[in-house]
């Protein structure tokens, strides 16, 4: 009932074009491999600076939705997943678009999808109060070990290298820690450049991270690639029969998705092959797995939405983005000057339930879009590079000038694009440098902070029950970082 009270119908009218915007460009983006959602997000988070707050972020939030259905288009009709978190849909997809019709596996995807996101609506909607109020008893000392357990579940629960990921995330708290000291005024890392004493520009951060860098990747690559595929069948037609049929394995995944949201660093990738397994385990018709099953479409998907209402809980509660996303989400706050975390909760009432509605509000939008128009999108497919790469590029270069109408922050990100493209050749965690980016003044400050209440006594971060259960979270986490980290050296190394 209080979810009610706080309902303003104009308000949810005026949000509804940015919701549209939000789902068609995300679903788009999504749509074509290579692109992706936070490419998408980078590239509409310029347009949030005219923007009410509540539109800009639930803009986003759709593109975020609407991004991780798309990725599923061209993974069922190419057989290449349109985002990483797509990969586990590709087998069973693909199968059933070639024995069956693409569009009944279209159909599984999105039912997936939505059922996915309205898990995790709820449980953002549920417990997102519960949790504020418990984070209002919070110090900073909680804050900084929060903070920290953030940076080292990234570490702990990254696919790839975590000395890379550790490095990368070292980069990114170093980023953060450029322009004025916000203890002392003095300028840090700035080099005289005026620039910089706001610290970086954000907006340059963001697409120099993503959009520059992907652009430089398909400029390496064969400008001329064209995908083919036939476009017949691709009309979403699903029976009640076949909806109940994956309704159980669309449940497993909206649980463990929004579960794994809530992890920071985890994300979709996880989610998605974790309740893929998942559900091939609770399957009456495991042998089916892999040769087309429904199941296997479903629960992925459905997997990959409710991470988006997961990550957003501690985001909105804590102030800790969960996904790289959610990070970049971050920036529209930023932008207007709103901080995520309890008091934000209990001073923009009339925002948080706008998101929560508009966030349920998305989802449905996100069902309605891909029924009518995934065939629209999957033509999309077809687009060459030669036509991506320079649209991709004059959007960045007009968000980065419009957000403070400086050619530094052009320079500015052009250095990060080729920064990151490096990152990523030398297969360093571009997402884990943006989650420490938007952490790092959160643990410095509470870190700090802390210490000058208690009179430099550290062991300030360890006398509460709540400190010292992070802490031992945190070295658990370390503990396995390092077991995982000395797994993966090969046998001679650890030998000698």
């Amino acid at each position: 009932m209080d979810l009610l009270a706080h309902l303003d119908l104009a308000m949810l009218l005026s949000a509804a074009g940015s919701i549209v915007l939000g789902l068609f460009v995300g679903m788009l983006f999504g749509a074509l491999p290579g692109l992706g959602l936070t490419i998408a997000i980078t590239l509409l988070l310029p347009l949030t600076y005219t923007m009410e707050p509540l539109n800009a972020i639930l803009m986003l939030l759709a593109v975020y939705q609407a991004a991780e259905y798309g990725g599923s288009i061209s993974a069922i009709a190419l057989g290449i997943p349109g985002t990483v978190m797509a990969a586990p849909i590709v087998k069973d997809g693909r199968a059933m678009a070639q024995e069956s019709s693409p569009g009944r596996a279209l159909g599984f995807s999105l039912y997936g999808s939505t059922l996915g996101g309205l898990v995790g609506g709820l449980v953002l909607i549920l417990f997102a109060q519960p949790l504020a109020r418990f984070a209002l008893r919070l110090g900073d000392a909680e804050f900084f070990l929060l903070g920290l357990m953030g940076l080292v579940a990234v570490t702990a629960f990254a696919e790839r290298d975590p000395i890379k990921v550790a490095i990368s995330i070292c980069f990114g708290m170093i980023a953060g820690t450029i322009g004025l000291d916000v203890f002392t005024g003095m300028p840090r890392l700035t080099f005289d450049v005026p620039q910089l004493y706001e610290g970086l520009n954000l907006i340059a951060l963001v697409v120099g991270l993503f959009a520059f860098s992907e652009a430089f990747f398909m400029m390496a690559g064969n400008m001329r690639h064209r995908f083919m595929f036939d476009a017949r069948q691709m009309k979403i037609t699903l029976t009640l029969r076949e909806m109940l049929g994956g309704l159980k394995a669309g449940m497993i995944g909206g649980v463990i998705g929004t579960l794994l949201g809530i992890l920071p660093g985890v994300g979709s990738t996880v989610a998605g092959w974790l309740s893929y397994s998942a559900a091939k385990s609770a399957s009456r018709h495991p042998e089916k797995f892999g040769t087309g099953s429904g199941e296997g479409i479903a629960a992925p998907d459905s997997a990959n939405n409710a991470v988006v209402g997961g990550a957003l809980l501690p985001f909105l509660t804590l102030g800790i983005p969960g996904t790289a996303g959610i990070a970049i989400i971050a920036g529209a706050f930023i932008i207007h000057g709103i901080t995520p975390g309890p008091q934000m909760i209990r001073d923009h009432p009339d925002l948080i339930h706008g998101i929560f509605v508009g966030f349920i509000v998305t989802t449905f939008g996100m069902f309605l879009m891909g029924k009518f128009l995934s065939r629209g999108f999957a033509r999309a497919l077809v687009t060459p590079n030669f036509v991506l790469v320079p649209g991709v590029l004059i959007l960045s270069i007009v968000g980065v000038y419009t957000s403070r109408a400086q050619i530094f922050d052009l320079w500015l990100a052009l250095a990060i694009g080729a920064g990151a493209y490096l990152m990523r050749r030398l297969d360093y965690s571009v997402a884990g440098f943006v989650l420490a980016f938007v952490l790092s003044p959160i643990i410095e400050v509470s870190f700090r902070r802390a210490l000058l209440i208690s009179g430099d006594d550290y062991t300030v971060f360890v006398t509460r029950p709540i400190s010292a259960v992070l802490v031992a979270v945190v070295a658990a986490m370390l503990g396995y970082t390092v077991l995982k980290a000395l797994r993966r050296r090969p046998p001679a190394r650890r030998e000698a």
